[in-house]
Formats: structure tokens, C-alpha cells, sequence
């Protein structure tokens, strides 16, 4: 993972915020951005998407992590989540998750405390190597 300093966090701020504009928030009136840097230099982004039907809204991390996957998967290794103000938005327990997972506790998150890794934001994460523990299976 890059350090903190190797990271151009204003391009990925601008990136969040031309996101965020696009968001579609007709209910919460909440619009989210978000700009995460792949361990190949490429960036993904995403915005949040309501709907009618509350429970199946999609938070701009999911959309994110899905342009990741449809162009060629990689890891996140920077990340970079607004709210309406341009400023830092620290993002909810289901997107901390989704980015342990498609980062790991490395990579790195601009939160309104500066930036932070993954391991401080969601310390002791449930993640992949969780699933064999417990398992009957060999």
C-alpha cells in the first residue's frame, strides 16, 4: 500500500465530489460520492442510488466496488467518501466491510479525523480467512 503522502487525495476528493453530484437521493435529500485508488493507479468511483423501497438503496461504496470488479477487479489501496459539503464522510458498517474486503486492512481512508487504515476504522474485521474458522469442515 502507498503511504499516506504518495496519495493525491485532492484528485480523489474532486473525483468524490463530481460523483456526489450525480447521486441519486430524491428521499434522504443525502447525497454521497465516492473516489477509491486500485493497486493498478486506476480509480473506481461511485455514488449512492435511493429507492422507494428503503432497504434496497445502494450506498456510493457499492457502486464503487462494482466498477471495480467490472473493469478488471484489483485491490483498493486509497478511498475517499463525501457528503453534500465536499468534506470527509466516514462510511457506514456495511461500506467499512466492503472496503476491508476489496482493500484489506491496509488500505487507506480519508476520514474526518485524516486519513486512517483500514485496521483502525474496522479493527478485528471479520474477512475471508474467518470463514474456515469454526467449520466442521476439513
Amino acid at each position: 500500500m502507498p503511504p499516506p503522502s504518495a496519495v493525491d487525495w485532492e484528485s480523489l476528493r474532486v473525483r468524490a465530489v463530481a460523483l456526489m453530484e450525480r447521486a441519486y437521493a430524491p428521499y434522504s435529500h443525502f447525497p454521497v460520492g465516492v473516489a477509491g485508488l486500485v493497486d493498478d493507479g486506476r480509480v473506481v468511483v461511485g455514488c449512492n442510488v435511493e429507492n422507494a423501497a428503503y432497504g434496497v438503496d445502494l450506498c456510493a461504496e457499492c457502486g464503487m466496488v462494482s466498477e471495480l470488479h467490472a473493469t478488471g477487479g484489483g485491490r483498493l489501496t486509497a478511498v475517499f467518501c463525501v457528503g453534500a459539503d465536499g468534506l470527509p464522510l466516514m462510511p457506514c458498517g456495511r461500506c467499512r466491510q466492503l472496503l476491508w474486503e476489496n482493500g484489506g486492512p491496509e488500505c487507506l481512508l480519508m476520514t474526518p479525523e485524516g486519513v486512517l487504515p483500514m485496521s483502525a476504522v474496522l479493527p478485528q474485521a471479520f474477512g475471508p480467512d474467518d470463514l474456515n474458522r469454526g467449520s466442521s469442515r476439513p
